[in-house]
């Protein structure tokens, strides 16, 4: 066990964290390159995400939390105030979903989903500095995600408004997602920043926000008879796909239950502690011989078999948490042969960080980013803090 976390600790200190001080501050433009490709070429006139920048934000915010070095408090100080400064809707509210390299807004839209990062960002940053303006923003970003968001008929989340928090047409977090007006994903990432704004702000507005999107994850979201996680759904939570992301069901696992621990309920505790179990023991199916976890089965069948460096990431941090609530080391055994997978196939040992993927073949995946608008610092730098902070 020891063994286990010291090897993670210096995975973040020593790979993680230093591949993106080093390579993704923009001297040039101002807070950080928008991607750096497979192959370590920078494309400095890429576009800027905001949840790229939240990311960053909630990453270098925790590290500086734990491990108090000046270095880690530059960088989340740089990432707070280029979200504040450029991709901050002064005159809407919210934030804008992509930035050109300048800084200048390319596409304003207010996608939720970003809206959540960024309250994750924000209340990170307050967590660990104490600066007010952090917890303002993370409490506007609420607001404003509860007045236009909110489907107060059907409960949840619509996934996306225009720039002014007016129903849109395409509605896609991605290309690759359906077009559904509420989703999984983008629930999931709400849950996660209201459990981080709720350690700081006990407001009964929040606590009940919480309380119900709980509620809807056990009652909607996760599937009662396979504890599979839906994926897409109309307004009235109907599914409207029949696929599995092996990655989100046991990252949900441990969000989940987390949830329910700060939320403090006994009862939700209990019931959600169960049904966590259940989500890990379901996304298993995914699980390959070698250690590691698949991606994710399409509604016509298709398995896609590429090893993504997040779905890793979540299924060390989700089957530890499996085993600290059940105490069964077969969830032990889990995390630590993923670990050693990521280790073998998924580090990139000579450029650092983690490649994107490792293909079904088992060569690394120099096709898709290595850093950029999606392919963020926090699923892996997020597990190195979890297990070795983590009391057990």
């Amino acid at each position: 066990m020891e063994s286990f976390k010291s090897e993670l600790h210096q995975e973040l200190l020593n790979n993680i964290l230093p591949y993106w001080m080093q390579k993704m501050p923009d001297d040039a433009n101002g807070g950080f390159l928008g991607r750096i490709d497979g192959r370590e070429k920078v494309h400095h006139s890429a576009g800027k995400g905001a949840v790229l920048n939240a990311r960053i934000l909630w990453t270098f915010s925790a590290a500086y939390r734990l491990e108090r070095k000046q270095e880690y408090l530059t960088m989340a100080e740089r990432a707070f105030l280029y979200l504040q400064n450029y991709f901050t809707d002064k005159k809407h509210g919210g934030i804008f979903w992509e930035l050109d390299y300048k800084g200048r807004p390319l596409n304003p839209k207010k996608q939720i989903y970003a809206q959540g990062f960024a309250i994750y960002g924000y209340s990170e940053f307050y967590r660990a500095t104490g600066n007010p303006d952090a917890l303002e923003a993370a409490k506007n970003l609420f607001y404003l995600i509860e007045k236009y968001a909110y489907d107060p008929e059907h409960g949840g989340y619509i996934e996306a408004l225009d720039e002014n928090w007016q129903i849109i047409d395409d509605m896609r977090l991605s290309a690759k997602d359906g077009n559904a007006p509420k989703t999984m994903n983008t629930h999931l990432h709400i849950l996660e920043p209201y459990t981080n704004l709720l350690r700081v702000w006990k407001d009964p507005a929040l606590i009940s926000a919480q309380t119900q999107l709980i509620r809807l994850f056990c009652d909607r979201i996760v599937d009662a008879r396979t504890k599979h996680l839906g994926l897409f759904f109309d307004w009235e939570w109907n599914a409207q796909d029949g696929g599995i992301s092996y990655g989100h069901d046991i990252e949900a696992a441990w969000l989940l239950y987390e949830a329910a621990e700060v939320l403090g309920d006994p009862e939700c505790i209990e019931k959600v502690k169960k049904l966590s179990v259940e989500i890990v023991n379901a996304s298993l199916e995914g699980l390959q011989p070698d250690g590691s976890m698949i991606y994710e089965q399409t509604q016509d069948g298709h398995t896609d078999r590429d090893r993504h460096w997040w779905v890793q990431a979540e299924t060390i941090t989700g089957s530890y948490y499996a085993w600290m609530i059940t105490e069964d080391k077969k969830y032990l055994s889990i995390a630590e042969n993923c670990w050693d997978y990521v280790k073998r196939r998924l580090i990139d040992k000579i450029n650092g960080e983690w490649f994107w993927s490792v293909c079904a073949d088992g060569t690394p995946n120099r096709k898709d980013d290595k850093a950029g608008f999606w392919k963020c610092p926090y699923h892996n730098s997020r597990m190195c803090m979890e297990i070795f902070y983590s009391n057990k």
